[in-house]
């Protein structure tokens, strides 16, 4: 293994352990040249589908695109690197579990949609203002409409009124 701060290619193993799930397993290692340390990971290479592009092309599935527009979604927003993963992931699986069946670009906006909307409404807008190319402010805006009618569904079935939570509070001081 190459040590990632001075090159040397020769190192030892301080450390090995399973990760949560049994998936991987986390080495630490020390340079034997520099005598700093560093954590690897080996997990099993698994064969992901081809994935269809919208212009028809086709692409390898990659972990790294998907991950670098979760987090140009969730930039800024309230969301851990430990729940970009677990998407990442869930989805992963699911092109994997396809056993060989073509998975498209479209499928797999749509899955990361539905994540983001359970995870962060900011970021599911985000992400579909890009995947959708909205051309303008009223397909933004139709978005927003139809995401604040399925919160106040929620809020209604919930024996609440969009202003009741408001009421509860009391007033705002104001300063």
């Amino acid at each position: 293994m190459k040590c990632p701060f001075c090159g040397h290619q020769e190192d030892k193993v301080v450390d090995s352990r399973e990760s949560k799930e049994g998936d991987a397993i986390r080495r630490r290692r020390e340079c034997l040249g520099c005598r700093r340390r560093f954590t690897t990971y080996e997990q099993i290479e698994q064969a992901m589908p081809l994935l269809k592009k919208k212009d028809g092309r086709w692409e390898a599935f990659s972990r790294d695109k998907l991950m670098g527009g979760l987090r140009r979604a969730c930039e800024k927003r309230p969301v851990g690197q430990s729940e970009l993963d677990t998407i990442a992931e869930g989805i992963e699986k699911e092109c994997f579990s396809r056993n060989g069946r073509e998975v498209t670009s479209a499928e797999i906006g749509e899955m990361v949609m539905a994540k983001l909307h359970d995870l962060d409404e900011v970021a599911y807008v985000r992400f579909a203002s890009v995947y959708r190319q909205f051309k303008d402010v009223t397909q933004f805006m139709e978005e927003v409409q139809r995401l604040l009618k399925k919160n106040e569904g929620r809020t209604a079935s919930a024996g609440r009124t969009p202003g009741a939570v408001e009421k509860e509070k009391g007033p705002k001081a104001v300063s």
